[in-house]
């Protein structure tokens, strides 16, 4: 299929925006002893690893890979891919996503994620798309609130393309 990018949100905007969250979850997190990142593989990559070096906070990096079955993108049963290797029972957890859309995903992995009792559990998001919106999630921290567009770059990608890319960009489909 044919399409074009357009740029969404520069790579300034982003650095200033990453910065600018770190500062915030910095401060939440001065007493903890350590947070746990969860970063949802494979598009959170890019803002876990900016984001995370950003942090003065003591960190662990921990990842999950989950797929949903269901119509379309409305999402069903998630199935984890790729489990937790840390323990989070008592610990603070930030759940680290790239974009959240429908938030039915995030919501379903909140809860199995509760389950486990964390001392603190929130999230924190690149892009929240709040008119895609089916499932309340809360979001903690938001890097930029977008219209409904399906964008690419900065971990996010079409047909595994453009992730790489440094900015935020419009798929344009001709």
């Amino acid at each position: 299929m044919s399409h074009t990018l357009t740029m969404m949100i520069s790579q300034e905007e982003i650095a200033q925006r990453v910065q600018a969250i770190a500062i915030e979850i910095n401060e939440h997190y001065k007493n903890s002893e350590a947070v746990i990142l969860i970063g949802l593989l494979r598009g959170s990559a890019i803002f876990l690893a900016d984001l995370s070096r950003l942090l003065t906070v003591p960190v662990i990096l921990d990842f999950m890979a989950t797929s949903s079955y269901g119509k379309g993108t409305d999402g069903g049963e998630v199935k984890i891919l790729k489990e937790l290797d840390e323990e989070i029972h008592g610990k603070d957890v930030l759940i680290v996503e790239d974009i959240v859309d429908t938030g039915n995903t995030l919501n379903k992995i909140k809860k199995m994620l509760l389950l486990r009792d964390p001392k603190s559990l929130a999230i924190c998001t690149l892009l929240n798309k709040p008119a895609r919106r089916q499932a309340e999630v809360v979001i903690d921290w938001q890097g930029f609130s977008i219209e409904d567009k399906f964008v690419v770059g900065y971990g996010m990608d079409y047909a595994q393309l453009y992730r790489n890319l440094p900015y935020v960009g419009i798929v344009n489909f001709d």
